[in-house]
């Protein structure tokens, strides 16, 4: 029987890795601890499964994790706990590196000291910055921001603890991923989830710049099944893979998408533009020889299933980030209701 670890298990991509790992016939019979500190998860996102045990803490808590390591000897580690708002990372830097990194430190520290068979991180293509696209996993990674940045340290860092301890890991970098569970209400990150919210409160969606911003969009189905599998699949051991959708979008079809989905019409606020990555998407193909096809799902059935769970749980409230360290270049709309 095997004990495994999901950090983030109550936010939005963990609690769908949690149900993969449950749906697995490898992991029927182990145990599932999910450790959230509930900043952007929820409760009731996690399985209403005997196997699987909520613990509300941080990663960031040395001494909880250390306890928990101690007590439960993870044989796996799914870590997804971040909190993943690239553009804002700039503006609250050590908030960004004590979650991001320091946090995922404390878990690879203790999973060497137990003995883990097998570490698996999710990290994310803001690694890659400016890159030509599509971005490949043999891209020298030049990560723009201080999400990007911690998210390229922790990969280092396993690297290093892989060289020097033997732990093995397997990296996953998603992009722009969306469906049920996620946060609508976070105002800083997610932004099909930002669009809906604002549909639902009759509200215009909003759009940094001129909207030809361009991105993969990624349904939940097409990434949490692999990060799920990553650590049985002898051929990810210790490699690293992009994970998601093959077809890129600009924001302003996103937007007209969205709409459709929502049965609204397409009411747009553009905003001044921020610093971000204008053109970011990667390529997939290392996932697919290794983990096989995905079952894909188009945009506008991504959207329409999103959409139909939006409605059901109603519009969120979108809460000021309380911890901002820098203000000077804050976008205005990021300090409003």
């Amino acid at each position: 029987m095997s004990s495994i670890l999901v950090t983030g298990g109550a936010g939005f991509i963990g609690a769908h890795v949690t149900r993969s790992v449950l749906e697995l016939p490898q992991f029927s019979d182990s145990r599932i601890t999910v450790l959230d500190d509930l900043s952007g998860g929820f409760r009731e996102n996690v399985p209403s499964d005997p196997r699987v045990d909520l613990v509300v803490g941080s990663v960031t808590d040395v001494d909880l994790v250390g306890r928990l390591f101690e007590e439960r000897r993870f044989t796996y580690i799914y870590h997804l706990a971040a909190y993943a708002a690239e553009g804002l990372s700039h503006f609250i830097r050590r908030f960004n590196y004590t979650n991001n990194l320091i946090g995922s430190i404390n878990l690879i520290n203790n999973a060497i000291k137990v003995e883990s068979k097998c570490f698996v991180f999710t990290s994310s293509i803001a690694v890659y910055g400016t890159a030509q696209v599509p971005m490949l996993e043999t891209t020298v990674p030049q990560p723009e921001d201080p999400y990007g940045v911690a998210k390229y340290a922790v990969e280092l860092d396993l690297h290093a603890a892989h060289q020097m301890f033997g732990l093995n890991f397997v990296i996953c970098r998603p992009h722009n991923v969306y469906g049920e569970y996620q946060n609508i209400g976070d105002r800083y990150r997610n932004v099909i989830g930002i669009f809906m919210n604002q549909i639902l409160q009759g509200a215009p969606m909003s759009i940094f710049g001129n909207g030809e911003q361009t991105r993969n969009f990624t349904y939940i189905s097409e990434v949490a099944p692999v990060i799920a599998r990553a650590p049985l699949v002898d051929k990810a051991r210790n490699q690293v893979f992009n994970v998601g959708a093959d077809r890129p979008y600009t924001i302003n079809e996103l937007a007209e998408h969205v709409a459709e989905a929502m049965g609204a019409e397409p009411r747009i606020a553009h905003l001044p533009p921020r610093n971000e990555v204008l053109v970011a998407y990667s390529d997939h193909s290392k996932c697919h020889d290794v983990f096989g096809l995905p079952a894909t799902v188009s945009l506008s059935d991504g959207l329409r299933r999103m959409a139909s769970w939006v409605r059901k749980v109603g519009a969120r409230k979108s809460d000021e980030f309380k911890n901002i360290e820098i203000r000077r270049g804050l976008p205005p709309s990021w300090l409003s209701q």
